[in-house]
């Protein structure tokens, strides 16, 4: 392979033939100049992107800085072994473009939050991991140490990398319904749930479960009528929450939960008020 462009001292683009390639590894253009050629043991990533998508990369490597780059090819190494799955090759372009966005307002003092950070942490943990080993090796490598907010942010964009995994935008509505569920519960009742309580994980792990089959259109296990009874009148407040919580859940993102879910649903919320 012949060297057509450098981009900075770990990256270049090459012609092969018809396409155009991103080949990167560390110090691969170090005294380096057009159509030389780039020995082999050199090469640690090759890339093959749309023209659009390469053109961005191509800019981000260009215009960056390098150890913003090299920290994110890093992470997505790690991710990949740690989820035994490949990742999508936009990830390189998404993890990058934000990563270096997020180094640089923290090194200028502005604070990043993450209102979605306990809902991310249950509901991607294995991602999550990935974060916390991103906060480790950027404190590591450039001294810089990111809050458990953005290891989340870093979580999100690793899961929706992955081959099967929905958009950044369904992830982030889930998240959303789920964080607006929960402070739906503190409202109506005037508790402040524990975020850290066994009680929350299962109610989260129970909403999640359940708005993924009425995405996927899955029908739901019937309750049987006497237990449903039983239920609204020895769980009263529980049951209330619940129905006046999926009443705003249609309204405000079209989420219809049938009659036994929602008194599943009360059964988890006594378990908070409990």
């Amino acid at each position: 392979m012949r060297i057509f462009r450098i981009l900075n001292n770990n990256a270049v683009v090459v012609v092969d033939g018809p396409q155009e390639k991103i080949v990167m590894g560390s110090g691969i253009a170090f005294q380096k100049k057009r159509n030389d050629i780039i020995p082999k043991n050199k090469i640690e990533k090759i890339f093959v992107l749309h023209e659009q998508s390469s053109e961005k990369f191509q800019q981000l490597l260009a215009t960056l800085p390098e150890e913003h780059i090299e920290i994110a090819e890093n992470i997505i190494s790690y991710a990949e072994g740690h989820l035994n799955a490949p990742l999508s090759d936009h990830i390189h372009i998404a993890l990058t473009d934000h990563l270096s966005f997020a180094l640089e307002r923290l090194e200028q003092g502005i604070p990043i939050q993450n209102k979605l950070l306990n809902e991310i942490k249950l509901l991607y943990k294995k991602e999550y991991e990935v974060g916390i080993w991103a906060k480790a090796e950027i404190m590591e490598k450039l001294g810089i140490e990111i809050p458990d907010d953005e290891a989340a942010h870093i979580a999100l964009h690793i899961h929706t990398a992955k081959m099967d995994a929905p958009s950044m935008s369904e992830s982030l509505k889930q998240a959303t319904v789920l964080r607006d569920f929960v402070e739906q519960v503190e409202s109506i009742l005037s508790i402040e749930v524990e975020e850290s309580s066994i009680n929350y994980q299962r109610l989260i792990t129970h909403l999640r479960f359940a708005l993924n089959r009425i995405e996927q259109g899955d029908q739901f296990d019937p309750i049987d009528e006497d237990m449903l009874d039983l239920i609204k009148v020895k769980y009263v407040r529980a049951y209330e929450c619940s129905e006046q919580i999926a009443g705003y859940l249609e309204k405000e993102y079209g989420i219809e939960f049938p009659s036994s879910e929602v008194a599943y649903i009360a059964l988890h919320i006594q378990r908070l008020l409990k």
